[in-house]
């Protein structure tokens, strides 16, 4: 009942200026907000980083041709050919931990179905190579390793260029035409949307990497090979012992001469990974000023209120008041300034994440435990900033108090 009768003035006090108390509690708002909407963006922005490392397949090693330097010259990935067939078939024979492997090799070409064209990535790999990636079909069948061996004029559509080239028709068994040769389309895969750059993983067309070499590039050599390692835990181990089999192949006794790079999906999204977190630190040290503000500004208008009822506090002493029952009254109605102001900024971070999401497209994601981190932090800045004004009120002399004008 006492805590009950404590609020029930403190908030009879607030009440009593309303918008005075309106406009401290909004650097709370703000904070809160402000902190609220920067962990739903760092939530969400981590999350559609998984969903990506996910999408670009299954415990992924990717062996790029490329990335070496000599007599002062150093050429980035894709730029050399110095990938082979052979390279392919030594790792997925010697290096213990890989369970698939496929060649890749890559080129744009202008893809024409009846009279519809689109120019679009064309790639091409082996019978496994849907499988590593852990890319399912939505219709049709994927190319065999007899079509690989023979080099069939066969390929997959990804689902932009299937819904481009065909609009509403099913492309399963029609014919479209890369570079002038007809390609039959066995399959269309299931979309996966945007990639961890920003591209459309979609806007692509899949073909045997044979018929791809021998009669669309005229290439013997390979850009790429992709490797499924055998369990997340032996991720870092396939690369590690790829790296060292293929500096024994190509003879290369200098790390800093590698013709080719290693990289697994993990390190490919770490970059981005350090960039939100950069972000996220950056614009919670914004949310945090906020909140120092907002507590500055509770400590300020309580002081102005300890000041203004002086002689209230003397004769809530005169009739027996203690010490602890004006701290308490006092440090309630900071403390209920702050929640308040909490709450409101609960509400209104809420809002900003989901206006950022359908507005701008942004990832963001709220979960329980920011709402209670943000109303935590909230409760302890009232509690912090509204001491002192409550302290100071607990121990005026009565008498003095009473005289206050």
């Amino acid at each position: 009942m006492e805590l009950l009768n404590t609020a029930r003035i403190a908030f009879r006090a607030l009440r009593r200026n309303a918008i005075r108390s309106s406009l401290t509690a909004l650097g709370v708002v703000i904070g809160v907000a402000s902190v609220i909407a920067m962990i739903a963006l760092s939530s969400g922005a981590r999350a559609s980083i998984d969903e990506q490392i996910q999408s670009q397949g299954t415990n992924v090693v990717y062996v790029s041709a490329g990335s070496w330097g000599r007599g002062g010259v150093r050429q980035g990935t894709g730029t050399v050919m110095t990938l082979t067939l052979d390279d392919e078939r030594a790792i997925v024979e010697q290096v213990s931990v890989v369970r698939l492997a496929t060649p890749v090799v890559r080129g744009r070409a202008q893809v024409i179905a009846s009279n519809q064209n689109w120019a679009t990535s064309v790639e091409g790999g082996n019978e496994d190579y849907l499988e590593i990636r852990n890319w399912p079909l939505a219709s049709g069948a994927n190319f065999t390793a007899q079509d690989v061996l023979v080099a069939d004029k066969v390929c997959l559509l990804g689902d932009t260029v299937a819904r481009t080239l065909f609009l509403d028709q099913d492309p399963v068994g029609q014919v479209v035409r890369i570079r002038n040769l007809p390609f039959r389309v066995m399959g269309v895969l299931a979309a996966k949307g945007q990639g961890q750059w920003g591209q459309d993983q979609d806007d692509i067309v899949i073909a045997p990497y044979t018929t791809l070499q021998k009669k669309l590039l005229g290439i013997t050599y390979i850009n790429q090979v992709m490797v499924s390692a055998t369990s997340p835990q032996t991720v870092e181990a396939a690369a590690t012992q790829i790296t060292h089999l293929l500096r024994e192949r190509h003879r290369i006794p200098n790390p800093e001469e590698d013709d080719f790079s290693v990289r697994t999906v993990e390190e490919l999204a770490q970059t981005r990974v350090q960039l939100a977190e950069t972000m996220t630190v950056l614009l919670m040290s914004v949310a945090s000023v906020s909140l120092l503000v907002g507590g500055i500004g509770i400590m300020n208008i309580m002081l102005v209120s300890v000041t203004e009822r002086t002689r209230e506090i003397g004769l809530r002493m005169a009739v027996g008041a203690r010490t602890r029952d004006i701290l308490r009254q006092f440090l309630t109605e900071a403390v209920s300034l702050s929640v308040l102001g909490g709450a409101a900024g609960i509400a209104l971070g809420v809002g900003v994440s989901e206006t950022l999401t359908s507005s701008l497209g942004w990832p963001t994601m709220i979960t329980s435990g920011s709402i209670l981190i943000a109303f935590g932090f909230a409760a302890l800045v009232g509690i912090f900033f509204g001491y002192y004004p409550a302290r100071r009120a607990a121990e005026l002399d009565p008498i003095e108090a009473l005289r206050y004008e």
